[in-house]
């Protein structure tokens, strides 16, 4: 059953299709999993600003909480509890989806199944009519299998363009401090002065604001284009950072003794969430995005897997270092972030092109014409016949 139709587009072609049950439902299993994810971050935050844990790993946050009560932390650990419970119902919804979904008509033509890739492909499009959708992705597969070395590709000059950014995109979006704040919300909160539920809160309040500004930027990314949402985002979060650690600076200084009225702590609250915002409509999903817009066929592969790695890597490695380097650091640690938010602003400024509306064959005509990037790329793989190879129509 249909629920509306739409264009799909893709490489300037339009093709016939419909919000299908069949696509619904496979949302709502792919959004379980982002469930689990968000329980884990939530849950973990949580763990974090418990003094059980804080008292074992990091004593010195935890002489800063012990005005907090055993009552407050029962409760925290019983809601804890509760949460677990709560969490096995989009676990159970993942598994049991995973039995109702199909694979991907690209990977059926893959394992060499035409008729049962067409099959599922009008399934998800709700119209027997995917037949120029059908023969451009039998186009795809067969470029994908001529594909050999993506790894040795990506490092001759002409892909240099992808391999840097491919690298630095994902470390530059773990250095906006982004995970360390988001993770460590609760005990941020607590060390300065929040009570237990105050900072549990004040981390549902940033949460919420970081899915409300992601979708600004699903609204807004091919109207205003990859390069301004980053810039913009770039000098939101600048100047939030600087704001956070001159108020933490004033009132806590070096030694870390203080305290935060009432309006001083909803306005570090305010400032927090302005920089969440500034990068969840801006490098959180432009991290991802950009990257997968610039790799061609022949090099997709590495570079998707260069960019994963690079962001898991610096994601562990932010995460454990982020308490130390609050307890020595101080108020000093979101200068140190903010130092490398303005240099990933520079960089997007100077060497990230805009891909708005590029489609994957055309993505070198933009490299050429940069004024850095153009010296790598050579004349003859301008519009060199791969008319389409590099787009898959799903």
């Amino acid at each position: 059953m249909a629920g509306g139709t739409f264009n799909i587009e893709g490489g300037g072609k339009h093709y016939e299709g419909n919000i299908t049950l069949f696509v619904i439902f496979t949302c709502v299993v792919a959004a379980s999993g982002g469930l689990l994810f968000g329980y884990d971050i939530g849950i973990s935050g949580g763990v974090t600003s418990m003094e059980p844990f804080l008292s074992k790993f990091f004593p010195s946050v935890e002489k800063k909480m012990k005005n907090s009560g055993d009552g407050n932390m029962h409760q925290i650990i019983h809601a804890s509890s509760e949460t677990a419970i709560h969490a096995g119902v989009p676990a159970l919804m993942l598994i049991i989806g995973s039995f109702f979904l199909p694979d991907t008509p690209n990977s059926i033509l893959a394992r060499g199944h035409p008729n049962e890739a067409k099959k599922v492909l009008q399934k998800v499009r709700g119209t027997e009519n995917v037949e120029e959708e059908f023969q451009d992705l039998i186009q795809a597969s067969e470029a994908a299998k001529k594909v050999e070395h993506p790894w040795a590709n990506i490092t001759q000059p002409k892909y240099r363009p992808q391999l840097v950014i491919c690298c630095l995109i994902p470390l530059f979006q773990q250095l906006t401090g982004i995970n360390a704040i988001m993770f460590y919300a609760p005990v941020l909160f607590k060390t300065l002065g929040m009570g237990n539920d105050a900072s549990l809160i004040s981390a549902i309040i940033t949460g919420s604001v970081n899915v409300i500004a992601t979708i600004v930027s699903i609204v807004t990314v091919d109207r205003r284009g990859r390069r301004a949402l980053f810039l913009e985002g770039g000098v939101q979060m600048i100047v939030c950072q600087i704001a956070v650690a001159i108020l933490i600076g004033l009132k806590f200084g070096v030694s870390g003794v203080g305290s935060l009225t009432k309006g001083e702590a909803d306005f570090l609250l305010f400032l927090v969430c302005i920089y969440v915002a500034g990068f969840a409509w801006s490098w959180g999903p432009l991290g991802w995005l950009v990257p997968s817009e610039i790799c061609p066929l022949e090099i997709r592969s590495a570079g998707q897997a260069i960019n994963v790695s690079v962001n898991m890597l610096f994601t562990f490695v932010i995460g454990q270092a982020f308490l130390t380097m609050l307890c020595s650091m101080k108020f000093g640690l979101f200068f140190f972030f903010a130092g490398f938010v303005i240099i990933m602003t520079i960089f997007v400024a100077f060497f990230i092109p805009e891909t708005k509306n590029v489609p994957i064959e055309e993505i070198n005509t933009v490299w050429k014409a940069h004024w850095f990037w153009g010296k790598y790329i050579p004349d003859d793989s301008i519009n060199d016949g791969t008319d389409n190879k590099g787009r898959v129509g799903l």
